[in-house]
């Protein structure tokens, strides 16, 4: 493609009367706020110990609910790869995956925020995560 290195009179023309009206240009923080409402929020809680992930997840409800998320995708990890030999874990479970939800269940103060806790679909996660619906305030 060749540039072009002049402007017709009416492309000049044209553009300064588009700049003149600014109602044609989007306001970008208008348009990234409304985005936010059915965005999924995504985090993953791979190498955080237990009473991290819950402080973690704890503060992650709290903002998204502030910003109007509908959904926080939280990654937790199948548990396969856990050094540490614990109640919450098995070769078939895995630590975070059930001491989440524990959490939140227990929290009254971001339980309130919560309308459930699923598991996503598999191209999302599936047993490595934990989808989080949030209330609308």
């Amino acid at each position: 493609m060749k540039k072009k290195d002049f402007l017709s009179k009416k492309d000049r023309k044209d553009w300064e009367n588009f700049l003149k009206d600014k109602s044609n240009i989007p306001d970008k923080d208008q348009v990234n706020q409304s985005k936010n409402q059915d965005q999924v929020y995504k985090y993953d809680l791979h190498g955080l110990t237990l009473s991290e992930a819950n402080k973690k997840v704890k503060e992650i409800i709290i903002s998204c609910s502030e910003k109007n998320y509908r959904e926080i995708l939280l990654i937790t990890g199948k548990g396969l790869h856990s050094r540490d030999d614990d109640v919450y874990k098995s070769s078939k479970l895995s630590k975070l995956r059930y001491s989440v939800p524990e959490y939140i269940n227990s929290e009254p103060e971001i339980s309130k925020l919560i309308i459930s806790v699923v598991n996503p679909s598999q191209n999302e996660g599936g047993d490595g995560a934990l989808l989080i619906k949030l209330k609308k305030l």
